[in-house]
């Protein structure tokens, strides 16, 4: 298990999760989103490559529109 912080909240995770794993958990995998590990925006493209670690911070940013 891990523990990592998203959106400034503490959680525990499985070990070996992806990006990708923890949104599909959470139900974003089709959402417009942005995310942001470590203070470091990663692309689209590497959520299932890139793998969560102990003390991680994730933020989960939601787009939407307006006028």
């Amino acid at each position: 298990m891990a523990k990592i912080q998203l959106n400034g909240k503490k959680i525990t995770i499985n070990s070996k999760s992806s990006i990708q794993d923890l949104l599909k958990k959470y139900n974003l995998i089709n959402k417009k989103i942005a995310i942001e590990l470590n203070g470091i925006i990663i692309p689209k493209i590497k959520f299932k490559k890139k793998y969560l670690k102990n003390k991680d911070k994730v933020e989960v940013v939601h787009f939407i529109g307006g006028g």
